[in-house]
């Protein structure tokens, strides 16, 4: 996993994304509610570990891509052992980084209590949004593998 420099900006830029960041909270609340089997901490940063049903890793993989291209702090490996799908994180050296990658290992509790206190939570953290499309904008499903 290459994990970014420590001066690699702090911001979640979904200008260019797919969905918006309400699809994609809502988006992680599906994933994890239907495929999470646990998750730790680990030397470099978080793991989740998800059944490897059909589709799920693809759906991870595209899932992580989507998240390092609005979150270039972020570095994720996506691997499979046995069963599970294996979701590694881990940010840049940074204080802010890493209070955002709390909030990410805590995102399988908070995801489905609803999205829209999530970025507030976050903001209030240190990381900067700049808007990608609203919601009428962006596609149904928010352009992610929700349906897994």
């Amino acid at each position: 996993m290459d994990i970014p420099s420590a001066s690699t900006p702090i911001v979640c830029d979904m200008t260019n994304a797919p969905d918006t960041v309400q699809q994609r909270l809502e988006e992680y609340g599906l994933l994890f509610g239907r495929h999470l089997v646990g998750r730790e901490r680990t030397g470099r940063g978080i793991r989740f570990r998800l059944r490897a049903e059909p589709g799920v890793a693809a759906w991870v993989r595209d899932l992580a891509a989507r998240e390092k291209a609005c979150c270039g702090f972020f570095a994720f490996d996506v691997t499979l052992d046995g069963e599970q799908v294996v979701w590694d994180c881990a940010v840049s050296d940074d204080d802010t980084a890493r209070a955002i990658l709390e909030e990410y290992y805590l995102l399988p509790d908070t995801a489905p209590r609803g999205p829209e206190e999530l970025p507030e939570r976050l903001a209030s953290k240190g990381l900067r949004f700049m808007a990608g499309p609203t919601r009428s904008e962006a596609p149904a499903g928010g352009g992610g593998r929700g349906r897994a």
